[in-house]
């Protein structure tokens, strides 16, 4: 992974992958964001300590985390995180696991976000992403595994609906 080096109190930047070295601090970081290691998507629960990743540090420091997942041809986003806007961080992170992608012979990548989450919606339509499938309700079947799921989401909008987003890289 890239790794940019600076001196003389220029930020340093580093895109690495998860490791055994980094997984702690990784999991500490997802149950700081997303109060809990599982994710619900689609019905399914997701153990976030054992998805892969690339998690982003500034001095140190998380700033930017993608956790995915490669089955059957399909890279799924899992989640992603960036806690510094506008520097690029969501964009070069999206960008590496395409790459990631690739290299496993993936067909095509695809993300799954709420109904609620419109930053995400704009932000995955921006960098060539597709509305591929709507999930009308999904967020009753996943409070019924996850019961801490609230009923309203950002901006006040009612938390009801999963939409995927895919892109092709074939």
């Amino acid at each position: 992974m890239k790794r940019d080096y600076y001196c003389q109190g220029v930020i340093f930047t580093e895109y690495v992958k998860i490791d055994t070295q980094n997984r702690a601090r990784i999991n500490c970081f997802i149950v700081k964001h997303w109060f809990s290691t599982e994710m619900i998507i689609r019905g399914t629960i997701i153990d976030m300590t054992k998805v892969d990743g690339i998690v982003v540090l500034e001095n140190d420091n998380i700033v930017g985390l993608l956790t995915y997942a490669i089955r059957d041809k399909v890279c799924e986003i899992i989640s992603l995180d960036s806690l510094i806007e506008g520097k690029g961080i969501g964009t070069t992170l999206i960008n590496k696991v395409i790459f990631i992608a690739k290299e496993a012979d993936c067909k095509k990548v695809i993300v799954v976000t709420t109904n609620d989450n419109v930053k995400a919606i704009g932000f995955y339509q921006k960098r060539g992403f597709d509305m591929a499938h709507l999930y009308r309700n999904a967020m009753d079947i996943s409070r019924k595994i996850k019961p801490s799921i609230p009923l309203i989401g950002d901006g006040g909008i009612p938390l009801k609906h999963e939409i995927e987003f895919e892109m092709s890289i074939t």
